[in-house]
């Protein structure tokens, strides 16, 4: 009998397929690559003038109330209440004359100075070339489907003045405005003290019927005169701004 030797032979494993490894990984960049644009422009419309911002928009395209200089009146020259005599020489005995009478002392001239008036009288002005019409800029999610007025209330020094009081009135076609009030700062879309109010969902022509006025705090003294402004039923014009 012949003898032979068994050798077992098993066959050699397949090869490992990483394809599917691949494509798991580019997956997992693909998704994170999803997640910061996202994260980015997420950024971006929260706050639009953060630097990641290629289009910023521009700042303070409107300039806003001024303070209006209040003049004050300059003190009068006032005299001390009494004169005191310089002492004089002890004199010489003489014959006595007859006393005269001695002149009272003629006061110096002088003016009192006149205040310089201001224009209107009142305490905040606007500046020329406003009111003036602007395309909506501010709310262009709902584009022509709404108008209103925008403005700002600053100082001589351009610092905002936040916590002013702003009527508004007037007739809008057959609309009336009286008595609407707000506040500024309540919006802050160019600033830290503006102020808004929306006039409807469609922009409506009139003509020096609208008005907006700055008030004190007890809402009866007025801090302004009245700026009378126009409406339009132009997309491109409906919004207000005064300044």
């Amino acid at each position: 009998m012949d003898v032979f030797d068994y050798v077992e032979t098993r066959p050699a494993p397949p090869p490992k397929d990483v394809s599917g490894l691949i494509w798991n990984i580019l997956t997992v960049v693909v998704l994170l690559l999803v997640l910061l644009v996202g994260g980015v422009f997420l950024l971006i419309f929260m706050n639009p003038n953060v630097g990641l911002n290629p289009f910023p928009p521009d700042k303070a395209p409107f300039p806003l109330f001024a303070v209006n200089p209040t003049a004050t009146n300059t003190p009068l020259i006032s005299l001390p209440p009494t004169w005191t005599p310089a002492p004089t020489e002890e004199p010489s005995p003489t014959p006595t004359l007859k006393p005269t009478l001695t002149p009272w002392p003629s006061p110096t001239p002088f003016a009192m100075p006149e205040d310089t008036p201001t224009p209107g009288g009142m305490s905040f002005i606007v500046l020329q070339g406003s009111p003036k019409a602007s395309p909506n800029i501010f709310h262009m999610d709902r584009g022509c489907n709404w108008s209103g007025v925008y403005g700002q209330v600053r100082d001589l020094s351009g610092r905002p003045l936040s916590g002013m009081i702003v009527h508004l009135g007037g007739m809008m076609g057959d609309k009336s405005f009286d008595g609407q009030a707000t506040v500024t700062g309540l919006v802050s879309y160019n600033g830290e003290a503006g102020f808004e109010f929306e006039l409807g969902d469609d922009p409506v022509a009139s003509t020096g019927r609208m008005w907006v006025q700055l008030v004190d705090i007890s809402e009866k003294i007025p801090l302004s005169d009245k700026v009378y402004f126009d409406t339009f039923d132009d997309c491109d014009k409906n919004m207000i701004v005064v300044y």
